[in-house]
């Protein structure tokens, strides 16, 4: 029996509007019949993001907050995941997932606790970023032999009892890639649940043409690194 859901959310420089993700999400939870926390992860932030994330701890007893002074997808993951008190994790990109999305994912993942849930999203904002996603999940495909499209979707939720992806080594963005190589090879059972919405709710997304190089490269890299058991 579930007892607790916790949501990890890392922040980057974040602060104009992460006051409004954060209450949407806590709206959303409320829909659960569960308790729930939010765990935010602020990710190296130089803006007002730490103020308004004590703020929103001060408010509500189900938030709390974790500070890097590094930067990374992956290193704010783990940090969130390590933080979090839940017998049901999930994590999700706090710039892009709305309440609803949120909400259907979770209610999943109480419903059928002894799975891997994940975001399949079905758009993307241009012809650019439609084709170097497919690039890169056709690349993790081949190299990770898995099945799954769109590797770095959001929100992924798992049990705690699937203990192996509380192991990750990733500092970035190769984490979800790390994630579905490992759901492979401990055969942990893995849905994925088509999403429409690309929302942004701000801020400004680091993915360009050289972070997109740098996960091309890293995915021969992890896939070297894991080969080896390193």
């Amino acid at each position: 029996m579930t007892e607790l859901v916790s949501v990890v959310l890392p922040v980057h420089n974040q602060g104009d509007h992460l006051d409004g993700v954060v209450h949407g999400h806590l709206g959303a939870l409320e829909r659960l019949t569960v308790p729930s926390e939010i765990v935010l992860v602020l990710n190296a932030c130089i803006d007002a993001s730490a103020e308004v994330a004590a703020e929103l701890a001060r408010e509500h007893e189900g938030v709390r907050v974790c500070e890097l002074a590094e930067g990374g997808w992956g290193r704010a993951v783990k940090a969130g995941l390590a933080a979090a008190r839940g017998d049901i994790l999930c994590y999700t990109n706090s710039a892009r997932t709305t309440p609803e999305m949120l909400t259907l994912l979770l209610l999943y993942a109480v419903a059928y606790p002894e799975v891997v849930l994940k975001a399949n999203r079905l758009i993307r904002d241009n012809l650019t970023r439609r084709a170097g996603s497919l690039l890169y999940n056709l690349e993790c495909r081949a190299l990770f032999d898995i099945a799954t499209w769109d590797i770095n979707g959001t929100p992924k939720v798992f049990p705690r009892s699937f203990d192996k992806l509380l192991a990750l080594r990733s500092d970035d963005d190769l984490i979800d890639a790390e994630l579905m190589w490992v759901c492979r090879r401990e055969a942990y059972p893995l849905v994925e649940v088509p999403i429409l919405a690309t929302i942004r709710h701000g801020g400004k997304s680091t993915t360009n043409y050289g972070a997109a190089l740098r996960m091309y490269w890293g995915a021969w890299r992890l896939r070297r690194k894991l080969s080896a058991g390193r």
